[in-house]
């Protein structure tokens, strides 16, 4: 229930700061957007800190760029059948992967 309420201010939060934004966020993906991932995969508290630290590191005294998240995932009962993708693990270390979404199909 929260987890749902945060997911959706964040993304009127979204709609709206995109009719005024001038491309200022420092990382891609968008802090907004890294905020909305570590919230969809991981526990509000954790998200919450991880959003909070990437936030304040998103001024003129770091250098932005790319920077995914990093969640720890255990896979179990794989099944090989065709789904939607909505996101890309990509191994970083032993159980940590890249978070990377993929946009098509949205």
């Amino acid at each position: 229930m929260v987890r749902k309420l945060l997911l959706t201010i964040l993304r009127i939060y979204q709609r709206v700061f995109t009719l005024f934004s001038y491309g200022s966020c420092r990382y891609y993906p968008t802090c907004s957007e890294y905020t909305l991932w570590r919230l969809e995969q991981e526990s509000i508290p954790k998200a919450l800190l991880f959003a909070t630290l990437r936030v304040l590191r998103c001024n003129q005294l770091f250098r932005g760029g790319i920077e995914y998240p990093v969640v720890k995932k255990r896979f179990k009962n794989i099944a090989y059948k065709k789904i939607a993708v909505k996101y890309w693990y990509v191994p970083k270390d032993h159980g940590k992967y890249y978070l990377i979404k993929t946009f098509k199909g949205q």
